[in-house]
């Protein structure tokens, strides 16, 4: 299993490569960072749709909480971040733990706890997807932490109340 997962890693670190596309990826990491883009998107709709404020701003929360939560994961696995020979990563990151990737974690969770809120929250996985295929693109984590990372974000999206 390493050795595919190094291999897609590797295949994801020298094939579709653009600056334009290197840029992109970056910039939605950042944008991630902290599940600051799904605290954004979650306090506009909690504005836009006063009927379901309350959800919308659980769905705010639910980023920086998965994070947390994946953090905690992070210190149990203990797996350091890729390292390809001749391919160092095009971006940084606050921790040198890689699995399971939180940009993931919080993307999955949020989109499908948006989903829950309103059926064309479904359009956020688009985001989610981008987010985090971004981060083997730029080799920042195996294409395994971002799985793990989608499946615990799912888990998350469908188990948080979206109500007090």
């Amino acid at each position: 299993m390493r050795d595919t997962d190094t291999a897609l890693l590797r295949l994801m670190r020298t094939r579709g490569h653009s600056p334009g596309l290197e840029r992109l990826a970056r910039t939605l990491g950042k944008a991630g960072n902290n599940g600051a883009i799904w605290v954004a998107i979650g306090l506009v709709l909690a504005i836009a749709d006063s009927a379901q404020r309350e959800s919308w701003l659980i769905v705010a929360a639910l980023g920086p909480i998965a994070i947390g939560l994946n953090y905690v994961v992070k210190l149990i696995v203990r797996r350091p971040r890729p390292v390809l020979e001749g391919l160092p990563p095009l971006g940084g990151a606050p921790s040198s733990l890689s699995f399971p990737s939180a940009h993931a974690t919080s993307s999955f969770a949020v989109a499908t706890a948006m989903t829950r809120v309103d059926p064309l929250g479904a359009l956020a996985v688009i985001l989610a997807l981008a987010l985090s295929l971004g981060r083997p693109y730029l080799g920042m984590h195996y294409p395994s932490d971002v799985l793990a990372g989608a499946i615990l974000g799912i888990a998350l999206g469908l188990l948080i109340p979206l109500s007090l």
